[in-house]
Order: structure tokens, then C-alpha cells, then sequence
């Protein structure tokens, strides 16, 4: 097929590509410069985890600096280009797997090659997507800069939906592996292949040897595609190192530990706009609480001293079964798995105990969600309950904010432990001491609500008194009256 013709945007890109390889300005301005060109931009999938890195970074830090106003940092012209530029090169990164070449279609091609698709004239998120030279399929088409978004700016509140459908993805590198040509990927069909030499430890030579002992057939030779009981598996699973599990809920990336130098927010002074309304949350048959958890242990990173790599590689068999569970309209103790797939998810258990044990907080808090929900190694036993609440008390002392909030939740409801309020409301503010913008939101909330009704007792008080006064004036002139 030959070549399409260069679109606007693809002027504009290799301009974005070419000033930065010069190191000359680009129109307007960039933020973040400098930290982009220590991700090393060499057109690699692994390319895409460091710069998921930096916007986890910059993220925290805009937080920690009070100007996480995403409707605010968009009127910024250089966290504009900032965005825009990292969605250019994750189409260059994509298209290099593709082995073809990208094309950028702004929302008038859009409209005119895709009337299907419904695009909103004012969101940033549809103002771009890629295509490729092979085809003009909407399926090929990639809005680069929800993940982008996503990464930044989600959370609880504010919600992500994809334009073509389906839940946006946590991060380039999640997004640009989910769409890797089928030839990477078409023959594979487990779970996931774990292999000793990619587990770490800092345990002694004893835990070393246990670890390897578990990780060296993780996974059963049954094809989780096919029939479990009387269930299916309808996603495609694939190699950890060619392609992410296709989860529901979102997936963290491999997160090397935090920079000891933490990233300056860059800020113009700009305008306030409207902020839009918030998406719904989707309604699934996992507690809230626990869905939660999952959508922060990607979205919020804390640094960990050791065991990532046995968490990620854990997870990656998880979320699998995160993934079935979620699409089925039942409840989860209702989702039948074979004795297969129940041994690789128990084996995926243990590396998750193992990278707890080494003091990982975000494995300490998978394995707590499962301990919780009654499906984890100590599942059947009576301490089951009390393992979950242990390891997010461990986690939390060790300041996670996820674990802390999701403790003040146990506690605010009584999941694991007994309702007690108080408790609920330190392991809040822990959280909201510790960066967690939702809980940081809700504690202002509490005290706006406490100092609004300590102003009403006062009115109220104020106005006893007054009609009391009122009251005795009243009877004086009366007593006046008599008198005379």
C-alpha cells in the first residue's frame, strides 16, 4: 500500500522531534525538558516506563506543591506542549512496532474519515489521534494523550473515558503494549511464564532458593482462553515481555524507585476554566473499597526498597483473574476457576507473600485485598481476616497513604476490624499528611462541616440569649405597666 500523505500534525510532530534532538526551543515552550531527555527517548517500549516514571514524579510533586489543577495546567501553553510531545513520541514508539509509519489526524480528519466516533470539540484528550500508513481501521487509531492524561490527572473523581470505547490505560507504556501487532503475540497463551533469574530479593540465600523454587512453573500448561467450568476467559493473554495483561482495572508499570531530587513543578500564572463534570464509577462485583485500592496502587507510587520486581510479575497473573471476575455479572465468590488456574493464582500468591515479606507495601496490600476477601493463602482458616488487617497495618506504618486510607475505610465501615470512627479518622488524616489527595479532600471537608456547625451552635446559643433578653425586657415592661 503506498504511503498517505503528511497530515498538518505530522509536520508538526517531526517539528516537536527535531527541535528536541537539536535541543532547540520548541514554539511556546516545554516543561520539563531537562527531565525528558534524562528518560533517554530512544524509540524502545522500555523508553515508555521511564517516562511513565516522570509524569508519576511529576504528578506527586505538583501535588505536594498545591498546583494539581488540571483544568488550570492546561491553559499552560507549556504543559500543553509538554503532553503533546510525549503523545508524538509515543506515536513514533507504536509506529516503530508497527514497523509502518504514523500519521496524525487532528479532530477535523477525524471527523471526516470517522463520523462514527463521538468527539468532544473542547477535550484536549480528542484533539489528536495516530494512525498508520497500513491501515485506516478505527481500531488502529490511538488517542495518545488519554493515558497521558490518565497518568497525570485521575483519580477518583475524575474519571477517563476512552473515546473509541473501554477504560483508558494507565500510562504509555501500557497503552502502546496493549497495542503491539497480534505476530508479537499470537501464539502465546498463558497466564504468564516467571522465570527464576528475573526474581529479586534482598533475603538471604535460604529465601532466595524458596523463591526460585515457586517461580519456576507459576503458571499451569492450561490455556485460560479456553472453557473453566462453566466460564471463558474472552481476552488474549500474552508474555509479560512482549505485551500487558489486558486488566479492567488499572495496571502499574515497572516504577524504579523515586529520584532523590524531586522535580520543580513548572507553573505559569494562568486562568481558572470551568471544570468539567466528573464520569460515574463503574459499578463491579469487588467491593469498592478494594477496586480502589487496585486504581491507586497504580495510580499513586510509593518507592520501594526492594521487591518490585516479585510484585510486578505477581500481579501480571492477578489481574488476569481481576479481569475475568470483573466482567462477570455475578458476585465474585459465584466465579468458578479450575484446579489449574487456582494453583498458578495461589503460586502467584507466594511471590506476592515473598515481595511483602521483603517489606514491599504495595505486595503487602494486593495480599491484604485477598486475604480480606477471603481468597488468599490463609483462605478457610479462621486468622484469614486478621492476616488482611496485619498487613495493612504493616503498610501503613511504613506511611503508604494507600494503605493508610484504605484503613480509615476498613475502620470507618468495620471491614476486618471493628467500627470505630476515631480510628478512622487518624488513618485519614495520616493519609492527607502523606500526599493522598482524596483523603486530603475529605479531611478539609470534615472541617469545613465542624466549623460550619461550631457557627451554628454559636448562632444558635447567640439567639437563646437574645431571647431571653428579649424575654426579661419584656416582663419588666410589664411589671412597669402593673405597677403604674
Amino acid at each position: 500500500m503506498s504511503a498517505s500523505p503528511l497530515t498538518p500534525l505530522d509536520y508538526i510532530a517531526e517539528g516537536y522531534w527535531q527541535d528536541f534532538l537539536a535541543e532547540r526551543p520548541i514554539a511556546g515552550g516545554i516543561a520539563y525538558e531537562t527531565e525528558l531527555r534524562a528518560c533517554t527517548l530512544d524509540d524502545s517500549l522500555e523508553s515508555l516506563q521511564r517516562i511513565d516514571t516522570l509524569l508519576s514524579q511529576v504528578r506527586r510533586d505538583m501535588i505536594k506543591s498545591g498546583i494539581w489543577d488540571e483544568t488550570t495546567l492546561l491553559v499552560d501553553e507549556r504543559y500543553r506542549n509538554f503532553m503533546v510531545f510525549l503523545a508524538f513520541y509515543a506515536g513514533r514508539v507504536s509506529a516503530q512496532q508497527w514497523q509502518s509509519k504514523p500519521h496524525w489526524y487532528g479532530q477535523f480528519e477525524l471527523r471526516k474519515r470517522y463520523p462514527e466516533l463521538t468527539l468532544i470539540t473542547d477535550d484536549f484528550y480528542q484533539h489528536m489521534a495516530v494512525g498508520y500508513d497500513d491501515s485506516v481501521v478505527k481500531e488502529r487509531l490511538f488517542f495518545a494523550l488519554e493515558p497521558i492524561g490518565l497518568r497525570l490527572f485521575g483519580h477518583i473523581d475524575r474519571q477517563f473515558d476512552a473515546v473509541q470505547g473501554g477504560q483508558v490505560e494507565s500510562g504509555l507504556y501500557q497503552a502502546v503494549s496493549l497495542r503491539l501487532p497480534t505476530t508479537l503475540n499470537k501464539d502465546v497463551h498463558s497466564v504468564s511464564e516467571l522465570t527464576a533469574d528475573k526474581v529479586t530479593t534482598n533475603k538471604a540465600t535460604t529465601h532466595k532458593a524458596a523463591t526460585h523454587q515457586i517461580t519456576e512453573s507459576i503458571v499451569p500448561s492450561a490455556d485460560l482462553n479456553t472453557h473453566v467450568g462453566t466460564i471463558q476467559l474472552n481476552a488474549p493473554l500474552n508474555k509479560p515481555e512482549e505485551v500487558s495483561i489486558r486488566a479492567e482495572y488499572n495496571q502499574a508499570n515497572v516504577v524504579p524507585p523515586e529520584s532523590e531530587n524531586p522535580i520543580k513543578p513548572e507553573l505559569t500564572k494562568v486562568s481558572q476554566p470551568t471544570v468539567k463534570p466528573a464520569s460515574p464509577v463503574k459499578n463491579t462485583s469487588t467491593p469498592e473499597m478494594f477496586t480502589q485500592l487496585l486504581v491507586e496502587l497504580d495510580e499513586i507510587t510509593v518507592p520501594q526498597p526492594t521487591g518490585d520486581v516479585q510484585y510486578q510479575q505477581a500481579r501480571k497473573v492477578l489481574d488476569q483473574f481481576e479481569q475475568h471476575i470483573a466482567k462477570q455479572n455475578k458476585p465474585r465468590r459465584q466465579v468458578i476457576f479450575s484446579d489449574d488456574h487456582n494453583t498458578a493464582k495461589n503460586k502467584a500468591l507466594l511471590i506476592l507473600q515473598a515481595a511483602a515479606e521483603d517489606g514491599n507495601t504495595a505486595a503487602m496490600l494486593r495480599l491484604a485485598m485477598y486475604e480480606l476477601l477471603g481468597e488468599g493463602l490463609t483462605a478457610g482458616s479462621d486468622n484469614q481476616k486478621k492476616s488482611g488487617v496485619d498487613w495493612v497495618n504493616q503498610a501503613a506504618s511504613k506511611n503508604d497513604s494507600r494503605a493508610q486510607r484504605l484503613l480509615s475505610k476498613m475502620y470507618y465501615q468495620g471491614v476486618g476490624v471493628s467500627q470505630d470512627i476515631d480510628s478512622g479518622r487518624y488513618w485519614l488524616e495520616q493519609a492527607a499528611d502523606n500526599g493522598h489527595a482524596e483523603a486530603a479532600n475529605l479531611v478539609k471537608q470534615w472541617q469545613q462541616a465542624e466549623m460550619l456547625l461550631t457557627t451554628q451552635k454559636q448562632e444558635q446559643h447567640s439567639t437563646k440569649r437574645y431571647q431571653l433578653l428579649i424575654g426579661a425586657i419584656i416582663a419588666v415592661a410589664l411589671l412597669i405597666i402593673v405597677i403604674i
